[in-house]
């Protein structure tokens, strides 16, 4: 008679050997249920199963039959051919299960890893070998470390123009907020800021690169050096003055978070920018708003170590205004108006006040775009004027607008003589007698 072969696992092979004890009066069935972790009643079933049909009876009841909880081949045909269209295309197992909840296929997302694994749908990705870096512990409280970075991407795809996310991500909750825009320029980093002071309030200390919106190469100049303050740049000035504090990170990996923040959110805001069809900067600012930051909030946010908020109270509105704008010095002509950027602006009749002409003052252009003169601790409007001509310079030797009466070109202004050759200089005899040699009569005649 031929053996049957019988093949066990590990723990069924340990589940025979104890019950074997048990059999040969060994171990007691309470012991044997507590080396085992089972209770005292599967022990006494599993022995009652041994007795009866050997030792194929510790076999579990079903090997090599179908599984009672696996789910129907219709649901997993549906899911895959779901996933192959095309605005799903790019999405990771975690997006997709999201997702694929809402139309009525509640599976995990491990179980969908496999599914698309197996359709070809996803490619597992292989870990690589980084650089070690030592892990930062969280801030413990909201509003003590505020992250601020951008990055340019292909937010809207194909569908509008490319643009840059500044995002600003607080280090204890994860908490962000953050705007798509054309351009990362100094007025929009400052009106992302705006966006956060005004939910939540200044911050201790806020966290970015060195990028040179932050910082400047140049020297300080007088009224700088005057107060003892160093070289800043616009957004560096509206820190100093709102008091919170700047801190640079010295490489990419120091801000770690904010940069997983921008690889989560061009892998997940992309494709739910796509699914709502968003083709414009406006209208993914506004999905941003209303929907995207309450759901990441929601989501992805964390409790800090202390449920203190460190934020500070703002000052009046008007005080915001002045502060997150950009200045510039400039000296006040005799007609009372300034120069910047090519363009003239000047102080209307009525705010024109003593001492105005000929001082230096600051031209602050606020963000709703409006001009201001900030001279002596006073505001004074400004106007636009397009067709007022350039001041005459200090000496007035060139008086305004010459080059457009004259158009010619001036005559330039030679640095060294060079005689003609007819000039009395170039002839011999005149050489002869500067030299202090005695001339040729001959010459002479």
């Amino acid at each position: 008679m031929e053996e049957e072969r019988i093949s066990l696992r590990v723990r069924e092979r340990e589940r025979l050997k104890v019950l074997q004890q048990v059999e040969e009066g060994q171990l007691k069935q309470v012991e044997a249920a507590q080396r085992l972790r089972l209770t005292d009643r599967h022990v006494r079933r599993l022995q009652a199963r041994l007795r009866r049909e050997g030792d194929r009876g510790i076999v579990h009841r079903l090997r090599g039959r179908r599984s009672n909880r696996k789910i129907p081949e219709s649901v997993t045909q549906r899911a895959v051919r779901e996933l192959r269209q095309a605005r799903y295309a790019g999405f990771g197992p975690t997006l997709a299960a999201e997702h694929l909840a809402h139309q009525g296929l509640g599976v995990s997302r491990e179980t969908l890893r496999k599914w698309m694994a197996s359709a070809g749908l996803w490619q597992p990705r292989r870990r690589q070998v980084k650089q070690v870096h030592v892990w930062r512990p969280r801030r413990s409280a909201f509003g003590e470390l505020v992250m601020m970075d951008s990055s340019p991407y292909r937010w809207l795809e194909e569908r509008g123009p490319a643009g840059q996310l500044i995002a600003l991500m607080d280090d204890a909750t994860s908490r962000v907020w953050g705007r798509l825009v054309a351009h990362d320029s100094t007025e929009e980093n400052l009106r992302t800021l705006r966006g956060w002071l005004e939910r939540y309030g200044r911050p201790l200390a806020l966290y970015t690169d060195k990028n040179s919106l932050f910082v400047t190469s140049r020297a300080a100049q007088q009224a700088e050096q005057l107060q003892d303050q160093p070289a800043r740049t616009q957004f560096g000035r509206a820190l100093a003055e709102l008091d919170i504090e700047w801190i640079a990170a010295q490489s990419p990996q120091a801000k770690g978070r904010i940069e997983r923040l921008f690889g989560t959110l061009q892998d997940r805001l992309v494709k739910e920018m796509r699914l709502a069809q968003i083709a414009t900067l406006e209208d993914a600012n506004r999905y941003l708003q209303i929907t995207f930051w309450p759901f990441w909030e929601k989501r992805f946010t964390v409790r800090p170590a202390q449920g203190s908020d460190a934020h500070r109270r703002l000052e009046r509105p008007p005080r915001l205004e002045q502060i997150l704008s950009v200045r510039v010095a400039r000296t006040v002509a005799n007609d009372h108006t300034v120069g910047w950027n090519g363009a003239r602006w000047g102080v209307p009749r009525e705010a024109v006040c003593a001492g105005l002409r000929g001082a230096r003052a600051e031209i602050e252009r606020r963000l709703d775009g409006t001009h201001w003169l900030r001279f002596r601790g006073r505001y004074l409007p400004l106007m636009p004027c397009p067709n007022a001509p350039r001041p005459a310079s200090p000496s007035g030797l060139r008086p305004p607008g010459l080059a457009d009466r004259n158009p010619k070109p001036l005559t330039r202004i030679k640095t060294k003589y060079s005689p003609p050759p007819d000039h009395p200089w170039r002839k011999p005899w005149k050489r002869t007698f500067l030299s202090g040699a005695k001339p040729d009569i001959s010459t002479l005649r």
